[in-house]
C-alpha cells in the first residue's frame, strides 16, 4: 500500500511541477528579457524536464505494478488518449528545450539570449500548447479511472 501511494504521490507531484515550470516559462519568456528572466526560463525548463521524467517513470510503475494491470490500461481508449496527449506534449517540448539548452553558455557569461520575433512566437505557442495539453490530462485520467468494462 505505501509503495503504491508514494508512487501515485510522485506521479501527481511531477504533474504539478511540470505545470508550474511551464507557467514560469510563459510568464518570463519575453521578446526583450532581462538576464534574470532568461535564467528563470532556462531553469524552469530544466525543472520541467525532471518533472516529465518523474511523470513517465511513475506512470510506467503504476501501469505495471500498482494499478489495475497493464491489460486494463492498454485496452482503455481514455488511457490511449492520455498517452497520445502526453506524447504530443513531449513533442511540443522538444523545440523549447533545445532552444533553452543553447542559452546556457550565454547565461553563464552573463549574456541575455536574443530572440527573433518568429522564434519568440513559436516558443510562446509551443509552451502554451503544452499547458493546454496538461489541462486535458487530468480529465482523461479521471474518466479513465471511472470507466469499467472498456476493451
Amino acid at each position: 500500500m505505501w509503495t503504491s501511494s508514494i508512487t501515485a504521490y510522485f506521479h501527481y507531484l511531477g504533474f504539478m511541477l511540470a505545470f508550474a515550470a511551464l507557467t514560469v516559462e510563459v510568464f518570463n519568456l519575453k521578446k526583450e528579457m532581462t538576464l534574470d528572466e532568461a535564467q528563470k526560463v532556462a531553469s524552469a525548463d530544466a525543472v520541467y524536464g525532471i518533472a516529465a521524467t518523474i511523470i513517465l517513470i511513475t506512470g510506467i510503475l503504476r501501469v505495471i505494478y500498482f494499478g489495475k494491470g497493464s491489460d486494463y490500461y492498454l485496452n482503455n481508449p481514455f488511457f490511449q488518449a492520455k498517452m497520445a496527449v502526453f506524447i504530443l506534449v513531449s513533442l511540443f517540448s522538444l523545440y523549447p528545450t533545445f532552444t533553452f539548452i543553447l542559452w546556457f553558455k550565454d547565461l553563464q557569461k552573463g549574456l541575455i539570449p536574443s530572440l527573433e520575433i518568429a522564434k519568440f512566437n513559436r516558443l510562446t505557442w509551443l509552451i502554451k500548447g503544452e499547458l493546454l495539453c496538461f489541462t486535458v490530462l487530468p480529465l482523461l485520467a479521471a474518466v479513465m479511472a471511472r470507466m469499467n468494462g472498456w476493451s
